[in-house]
């Protein structure tokens, strides 16, 4: 019978001390099934601890790790069904393409025969058919890592494990490479967790973000969960830029509030804030120019023709502001008095 939780992970009160430095205080955290989580965050955040505790490279201090239901803790690496695939891709260098996927494989104890009928399987996978009888050197950086994606899925691992996966990669193979593994991971529905720094990857490929703060989770949610309605001062600056401006909240009934920010009236969710002063967190594509009106007063600091958009730096009496006009193709001169007004969506009550 079909294990109903295999390929799903989680981390039960996990501690991780090294000596006396607590790197994860405490991580309680679940993924299902055929789901890709990134853990995001800034460099010593602990993401990169969490997956080699994942991966059997760590051992937790405190607490559980479960992967399709079983108790892993105590498993070394090669004991856990997971495989990695790394920021350097390890590929063997003296061996073609088809040996590098293979070789997993034949060590596992799979005959020749079998190990070379999956590994041509696997190069179709990733789009690399006919290619196997090259060396590592004669790809591009975006085919040695789908190699090294291939070699990873061909063990049918319960969750593939990805650390810092594109970071090799200029940034157009970036965003080529990270649409073609969402792809795939989403054609296969193969559970993944991805570690990555940049916010950008980690919104283009996630089922769920899981942004990592000083060794905690410091919130977990949507890709749209995130970017639009983030919990505090953090996030919103970490997930895209964000203007954090002053406001006041005027009265809260079901769940809505009403906020008074620069001239302007309008309702929010309440997100558990009390009346009285508050924060906004505003995406700089959320505001709207204009010449005259309500809103919030600002002059034109500085001003960009950036093709699509025009972007802009505005002072204001809640200080400089950036805002980015996609409903324009002629910039409105520096020095020119105008108002921002709140579109609705991308701005956000934060704590």
């Amino acid at each position: 019978m079909t294990n109903p939780q295999r390929g799903s992970v989680e981390f039960r009160a996990v501690r991780k001390n090294y000596g006396a430095f607590t790197a994860i205080p405490q991580l309680d955290l679940s993924i299902q099934p055929g789901q890709l989580v990134t853990l995001l965050g800034p460099s010593g955040c602990g993401k990169t601890t969490t997956l080699r505790m994942l991966a059997g490279l760590e051992t937790p201090t405190e607490g559980q790790i479960l992967i399709g239901g079983q108790d892993v803790t105590r498993l070394p690496a090669n004991r856990r069904d997971v495989t990695m695939v790394f920021q350097s891709y390890a590929l063997f260098p003296h061996m073609t393409v088809f040996d590098n996927i293979a070789y997993g494989l034949e060590s596992g104890g799979l005959k020749k025969a079998e190990a070379r009928h999956l590994a041509d399987k696997g190069l179709d996978l990733v789009g690399l058919g006919g290619l196997g009888d090259r060396l590592p050197s004669e790809l591009s950086g975006g085919q040695q890592q789908r190699v090294a994606v291939a070699r990873a899925l061909v063990l049918e691992p319960q969750v593939l494990l990805l650390d810092e996966p594109l970071s090799n990669l200029d940034a157009r193979l970036r965003r080529r490479v990270r649409t073609e593994i969402r792809e795939l991971q989403q054609r296969l529905g193969f559970t993944a967790v991805y570690v990555t720094h940049d916010q950008d990857e980690a919104l283009a490929v996630s089922d769920r973000i899981v942004v990592m703060k000083d060794g905690m989770i410091a919130q977990d949610g949507t890709p749209r969960e995130l970017y639009e309605t983030p919990a505090s001062e953090f996030i919103a600056d970490f997930i895209g830029e964000a203007n954090v401006i002053d406001c006041e909240v005027l009265g809260v009934t079901d769940g809505q509030a009403m906020i008074r920010a620069g001239g302007s009236e309008f309702q929010l969710p309440a997100r558990d804030a009390p009346a009285g002063p508050a924060k906004l967190a505003v995406r700089p594509g959320a505001f709207r120019v204009a010449r005259d009106g309500d809103g919030l007063e600002g002059t034109v600091a500085t001003a960009a023709y950036l093709g699509d958009h025009i972007e802009y730096e505005i002072d204001s009496s809640a200080g400089r502001l950036f805002v980015m006009d996609d409903t324009s193709s002629v910039a409105i001169d520096p020095g020119t008095p105008i108002r921002l007004q709140f579109r609705g969506v991308g701005v956000a009550l934060i704590a």
